[in-house]
């Protein structure tokens, strides 16, 4: 018996000899620097990825000589489960301590993805889908779809998105950036609504993003805006169509082949304002925060006609004689 008391004291030495040894030995190893590739490097950790597969993925690309002694590290501090998915910057000199916290605590380089003010949200699921770095999880939806999954109340997703520069971590999904661009414009859409000029002839918030997206599509020039904001609404206030080419493009949708011809003036669609009364029943792109503010603060004139100067600005007419005049000097060149 004594033998055998004598034989476990020894082996419960040797354990916690080898139990100080690994305590020591990763003690050591979480004051190392990091084995940096070729400079400048990024850390691309993708989601759903477990510890283990993060760990075989950094010895792999150099990062680590070995994956287990940081498994223990990570499973050692109770962390193996907050690991984040994301871009991380390594930098020179960085410890595997310092690795370790950077990817528990989410210390990530940011992403951006812009949508351009008078896309249309074909353009902006287009955008979407060719980022890498997006998690892509609305390919297959149809738009109505998309709209469901982010909260939307619209079954029309044209201009219910605002156009900006959107960062976001990789990995992000695409559902997410659209929420968030859904709700920007619900914001901005609700403050530019409270503030709105009197005597506007807008049914609700969206008549006025309707409106909105017309004024993005028919002026790139910000001052112009409000005078453009103007004509429209001062047709509609005598009873006249708002006879807009953007809508009528628009209507024609793909068939457009980027001439706009007389024939298609009189293509009857929803979109065509030459055609039909009032505004179209949907936005026809997305309007960006000038173009809304015009559409609920235009300005005061009494304006009917506008016409392309050629140069990017437009001439403005309150009787058709002096529309006509401007068109033959600015459209086909004559005196």
């Amino acid at each position: 018996m004594k033998a055998v008391f004598r034989l476990l004291k020894l082996l419960v030495a040797l354990l916690l000899l080898l139990i100080v040894a690994a305590t020591c030995w990763v003690a050591w190893f979480t004051q190392q620097p990091v084995r940096l590739p070729p400079a400048p490097y990024e850390l691309v950790l993708k989601h759903g990825s477990s510890l283990n597969a993060i760990a075989r993925q950094m010895t792999n690309e150099g990062v680590l000589s070995e994956p287990w002694t940081f498994i223990a590290l990570v499973r050692a501090q109770g962390r193996a489960g907050d690991i984040k998915a994301g871009n991380y910057a390594l930098r020179e000199g960085m410890t595997h301590y310092d690795l370790f916290l950077m990817i528990t605590d989410g210390v990530t380089t940011q992403r951006s993805i812009t949508f351009i003010e008078g896309w249309t949200f074909r353009q902006m699921r287009d955008a979407l889908n060719r980022n890498e770095d997006v998690r892509h999880l609305s390919m297959a939806m149809t738009d109505q779809e998309i709209l469901r999954q982010i909260g939307a109340k619209e079954s029309i997703a044209e201009g219910l998105f605002f156009p900006d520069s959107y960062h976001f971590d990789s990995g992000m999904s695409d559902l997410e950036i659209l929420k968030r661009a859904y709700e920007m414009m619900q914001r901005r859409l609700a403050k530019s609504w409270e503030n709105r000029a009197p005597g506007l002839p807008y049914g609700s918030p969206y008549e006025a993003l309707i409106m909105a997206s017309i004024i993005e599509k028919e002026t790139g020039l910000a001052s112009e805006r409000p005078q453009i904001a103007s004509v429209f609404l001062n047709r509609i206030k005598l009873g006249m169509r708002l006879q807009t080419d953007p809508t009528v493009i628009y209507g024609l949708g793909e068939h457009f082949d980027g001439n706009l011809r007389k024939r298609d003036l009189t293509q009857d669609t929803a979109y065509n304002t030459y055609t039909r009364d009032g505004l179209p029943p949907t936005p026809i792109a997305m309007p960006g925060g000038a173009a809304i503010e015009a559409a609920l603060h235009p300005a005061q004139s009494k304006a009917l006609y506008f016409v392309g100067k050629g140069d990017g600005s437009h001439a403005f007419s309150t009787n058709l004689d002096d529309h006509n005049r401007a068109v033959r000097r600015y459209q086909l060149g004559r005196n």
